[in-house]
């Protein structure tokens, strides 16, 4: 057959008969630069329903669609995959983590190999890795510590003790501060990284300190709490409870997981809007962040959001329960889809910049402000 022929039949091809996801996964593995959101799952409970095990990856640049599914770690002893509690990034060690209910597992992004797997004792929940890519505070399941971890190795440097309940973990872009809440407390625990001990505390808040998150420059904290439809707001300085807002025109009333009402807060990276997550209603309210913390607008949801986080630039919110929502304009745009069509939902996952298959940068799990420049 002529060379032109051919050509021309391979034009036609791709025009009426676009690649399919799973095509597109196969191109996607011999070049793996890009921008992605990568998804871990299951990342509701271990509910396979929300996109089955694995690390996903979505074209953020193309659409969202579905790249890949890296396989990953993270067993029970029965051999079914456990609840993954907690996703984060070290660009210096090219690699992402993944925490589930008993362990922790290192996974090489160029090679997209474990690089080790390990458990702890107390089990693991929701970390957050140091600037420097190279130090980890890594919450027991629900107990009364904080293990800081070695990124490189998965050892334990360090021990640092709460109250009762060790939960979710932010590690503070200066990096001098890690931020520690403990859903048995109405204290934020804020630790010195330098000697991991425990400076200062901030609150009292209204109760348990579920997901929060905090400005770029480590002065304000925007904290969920138990039986709280809506948020609190605390200095990070002086360490007092500014402010609490609760969500107008919304009742409060059960929700199927995490046993409060708001489980899950985001901070615009320009730091102008929170937004709040309603588990009953099954909405994200969207408020003003500073005072008098107005209410403008919410959004509905196909299924109960749990968590909110944002891309790097602002411009996409991700909600746990599977949309990609453009934030100025408030639309959902899409939803995430693995390479069956199936709908992914999870409360983990990271944006990751990829250049030949290197991170060159990454976001966070958490939805943080980001005025000011990370501290490299």
């Amino acid at each position: 057959m002529p060379y032109y022929v051919l050509s021309i039949m391979v034009l036609i091809q791709a025009y009426f008969w676009p690649p399919t996801p799973e095509n597109y996964q196969n191109e996607s593995k011999i070049n793996n630069t890009g921008h992605y959101l990568y998804v871990a799952t299951p990342g509701i409970r271990n509910y396979l329903g929300y996109g089955g095990h694995g690390l996903l990856v979505f074209d953020i640049d193309n659409q969202h669609q579905f790249v890949k599914r890296i396989p990953t770690q993270g067993f029970k002893t029965d051999g079914s995959p456990s609840n993954v509690k907690g996703v984060a990034v070290s660009k210096q060690l090219n690699s992402i983590f993944i925490s589930t209910l008993e362990g922790l597992q290192r996974i090489d992004l160029e090679t997209e190999k474990v690089v080790w797997e390990k458990q702890y004792q107390g089990g693991c929940d929701r970390m957050s890795i140091s600037p420097d890519g190279m130090t980890m505070y890594l919450p027991s399941l629900e107990k009364d510590f904080w293990n800081v971890v070695d990124c490189k190795t998965g050892d334990v440097i360090s021990t640092i003790k709460v109250h009762s309940r060790a939960h979710n973990t932010i590690y503070g872009p200066s990096g001098d501060q890690a931020y520690m809440a403990d859903i048995g407390s109405p204290l934020l625990y804020v630790a010195d990284t330098k000697t991991h001990t425990i400076k200062k505390t901030i609150g009292p808040f209204g109760a348990g300190i579920r997901p929060f998150t905090i400005t770029s420059d480590e002065s304000r904290v925007f904290v969920t709490v138990n039986e709280l439809l809506g948020f609190e707001v605390g200095d990070l300085n002086t360490g007092e409870k500014l402010a609490s807002i609760t969500v107008l025109g919304w009742d409060k009333g059960p929700v199927r997981r995490h046993g409060n009402p708001s489980h899950g807060i985001g901070l615009t990276p320009d730091e102008q809007e929170v937004w709040v997550c309603d588990g009953h209603n099954m909405r994200l309210h969207i408020f003003e962040a500073n005072p008098p913390y107005q209410q403008l607008t919410t959004i509905a949801l196909d299924d109960m959001p749990g968590w909110v986080t944002f891309s790097m630039d602002g411009q996409y919110a991700y909600p746990s329960s599977g949309e990609v929502i453009r934030t100025k304009t408030r639309e959902v745009i899409t939803m995430l889809k693995d390479n069956n069509y199936n709908t992914v939902s999870s409360e983990k996952m990271v944006e990751i910049f990829m250049k030949d298959g290197k991170v060159v940068d990454a976001g966070d799990q958490f939805g943080l402000g980001r005025l000011t420049s990370p501290v490299e």
